[in-house]
């Protein structure tokens, strides 16, 4: 029987980091305001929003979702999401093409960082999930 992993909890980690997130761009436009983008703040925003849907897709109602099923709902949310990078970043670099390299980089690093987080937390999650079932395991084949 595999356990759900908590969506309320995930959500909460991921508007905290989000919020951190925020803090860096709005330090790094003061600090260094020639090479920063002013959509910094609408980057993180979007990467708060993406990341909430994506993670939404893989882990509702997993409840009695074997491990293939996990991996589709997993590899469906990169899809959604590089997708949806993609034409964020495209639309953007074709309205706004004076602010376009500074808006790249930002963008790049952005996904990359929360790619990096979001992979860390649903591993960890997973991993305590795997160990909690497993104890519980060893208890009820334990005799008394």
């Amino acid at each position: 029987m595999s356990k759900k992993i908590p969506i309320k909890k995930f959500s909460l980690r991921i508007l905290i980091f989000s919020v951190v997130m925020a803090g860096l761009t709005a330090l790094f436009q003061w600090l260094a305001p020639a090479y920063a983008s002013p959509a910094l703040p609408f980057i993180v925003l979007f990467f708060f929003v993406i990341t909430l849907f994506t993670i939404f897709i893989v882990l509702r109602d997993d409840q009695g979702k074997d491990g293939q099923r996990f991996v589709s709902s997993y590899m469906l949310s990169r899809i959604v999401k590089l997708f949806s990078c993609l034409i964020f970043l495209l639309i953007y670099i074709l309205v706004n093409r004076e602010d376009a390299w500074k808006f790249g980089f930002a963008f790049i690093i952005i996904y990359f960082i929360y790619s990096i987080y979001e992979v860390i937390v649903l591993k960890k999650e997973s991993d305590d999930i795997s160990k909690k079932s497993q104890n519980q395991e060893e208890k009820t084949d334990t005799p008394k």
